[in-house]
C-alpha cells in the first residue's frame, strides 16, 4: 500500500503539471479550459480530509469549470457491481432517485474499458440506463470518465450538459485529471479511516442525494476554511 506521503507527492506533481499546461495555453486567444479551475480544485483537495467536503468541491468544481448542467460520482460496488452515488452537483433529487444504477448497463464501457466514454444523445443511445429520466431531467450529453487507483477501479466521475456536446479532449483531459486526484484524495481517507475497501466511505457520510454544499466563496468549489491566500487569482 502507499504511503500517504507517496499521495500528496503526487498530488503536488499534477499541481505542477497544470502550471505548465496554463503557461503553455496563455498564447491561445481563447483557451478551452480554465486551468486555473484545476490548479483550484487541487490545492483545496489536497489539505482535506473530510470525504463529503473532498466529493463536494469535485462536483461543484467541474461542473463551473466546463460551465456545464451538473456532476455526479459513484463509488462502484463489487459486492452488487451497482454504482452507489456519492455526491452530485446540479441534477434534481427526482432524476438521482430515478433507480439503481448498474455498472453493467450505465455506460458499462467506461468501467469495463477503464477508458473515458461519450454520449453526444443520451435519448438515442443503448448504453444510456435511464433514457427517459434523462431526457426530463433535460439531459442532453454524458461523459464519463472511471476513476482508478493502481490497478483498482473505484468509481466514475460524469459530467453532464443540457445542450448536445462534443466533448473536447481538453474536456476529457481535464475530468480525467481530476478523476485521478479525488481518487487519491478519497484513498488517503479510506485509509485514515481504516476502512477495507473504497465504497465503505459511503457508511461515512450523509445521504449523498440530499447533501448540499452551502459554504460558497468567490473561489467556486473551494471551502471557506481554505485561505484564498492560497488560492490563485483569476476567474474560474
Amino acid at each position: 500500500m502507499p504511503s500517504e506521503a507517496f499521495y500528496m507527492w503526487m498530488v503536488v506533481d499534477l499541481n505542477q503539471a497544470a502550471e505548465t499546461i496554463k503557461r503553455k495555453e496563455v498564447s491561445m486567444e481563447k483557451p478551452i479550459i480554465n486551468y486555473e479551475s484545476l490548479i483550484r480544485i487541487t490545492k483545496a483537495i489536497s489539505t482535506i480530509r473530510d470525504p463529503e467536503e473532498i466529493v463536494l468541491i469535485t462536483v461543484e468544481g467541474v461542473t463551473n469549470a466546463l460551465n456545464v448542467k451538473g456532476c455526479t460520482l459513484f463509488l462502484f460496488s463489487r459486492k452488487s457491481d451497482e454504482l452507489k452515488l456519492t455526491g452530485s452537483f446540479g441534477l434534481s433529487e427526482e432524476y438521482l432517485n430515478k433507480g439503481p444504477v448498474s455498472s453493467l448497463r450505465s455506460i458499462a464501457a467506461s468501467l469495463q474499458d477503464r477508458q473515458p466514454v461519450a454520449i453526444f444523445d443520451v435519448t438515442d443511445d443503448p448504453r444510456i440506463q435511464y433514457p427517459d429520466d434523462a431526457k426530463r431531467e433535460g439531459i442532453a450529453s454524458i461523459l464519463s470518465v472511471p476513476i482508478i487507483i493502481g490497478d483498482n477501479l473505484i468509481g466514475c466521475l460524469r459530467v453532464y450538459t443540457a445542450e448536445p456536446w462534443e466533448f473536447t479532449l481538453n474536456d476529457v483531459n481535464f475530468v480525467q485529471a481530476v478523476a485521478q486526484i479525488v481518487g487519491m484524495a478519497l484513498e488517503m481517507c479510506r485509509v485514515n479511516k481504516g476502512l477495507k475497501d473504497s465504497i465503505d466511505i459511503l457508511k461515512t457520510m450523509r445521504d449523498p442525494k440530499t447533501l448540499k454544499y452551502n459554504r460558497r466563496t468567490p473561489y467556486e468549489g473551494v471551502p471557506k476554511s481554505f485561505a484564498s491566500a492560497e488560492v490563485p487569482q483569476g476567474n474560474a
